[in-house]
């Protein structure tokens, strides 16, 4: 357990739901599954929270309360979307004040189905972003972007043109003319180099000549 997941707090916030994992949510912080044994705390402050927990769906009232809130959160911080409206909208993502799950306002790092869902599923949920926040902390530390936890890490970029020109100029003139070497510096040099068509410019071909086509 990392320092930024040692006593993470959890903010929870009802969308639109039928209160059904509200309750589920209440029912994980009790003492019979106990919730707080790994060090989490309901708050309802955002500015102190590390884990945003929402149930029940997005809609054209509550989205910019939804953003609001994420937006007064720290970083690192973790979304988790609790039960099935949450994750998608649910039974009421065709009403037509309802515009999805909490993906479609924030980005949502662990998803926790359900109807309504279970207190074991909300525990596994917020373990689950406990781990995803310690990940968070790291790059954040790192100097990197929190955001980018689940994407490829960027490559690191190719030398830039004016010194693969260079290092190609550089082999060129040490090798005599005509020689492998030689040619492979014109290759890095790029197709002009080679008499090929420049960057841009497309290669045009002479028409084959016309037969003429006679009758017997």
């Amino acid at each position: 357990m990392g320092y930024a997941s040692k006593s993470p707090w959890l903010i929870h916030y009802d969308g639109s739901s039928c209160n059904g994992c509200d309750i589920e949510v209440l029912d994980s912080l009790m003492p019979l599954y106990d919730l707080e044994r790994f060090g989490i705390i309901n708050t309802g402050n955002p500015k102190h929270a590390d884990i945003f927990l929402v149930t029940g769906s997005v809609n054209h009232q509550n989205i910019n309360v939804v953003k609001h809130i994420y937006e007064q959160m720290m970083e690192p911080k973790v979304v988790v979307a609790c039960g099935i409206c949450a994750c998608t909208g649910g039974v009421f993502r065709d009403c037509y004040n309802i515009i999805g799950g909490v993906d479609k306002a924030i980005p949502v790092d662990v998803y926790a189905p359900g109807c309504a869902v279970r207190p074991e599923t909300i525990i596994d949920a917020v373990l689950k972003a406990v781990e995803i926040l310690d990940e968070k902390a790291k790059r954040l530390a790192a100097g990197e972007d929190p955001a980018t936890i689940g994407k490829p890490m960027p490559e690191t970029p190719n030398a830039p043109v004016d010194e693969r020109h260079a290092a190609a100029e550089a082999t060129a003139k040490a090798a005599p003319a005509g020689s492998k070497a030689d040619a492979g510096a014109k290759a890095a040099e790029g197709p002009e180099a080679t008499g090929g068509p420049k960057a841009g410019e497309a290669k045009t071909e002479q028409p084959a000549a016309a037969t003429k086509q006679t009758n017997e």
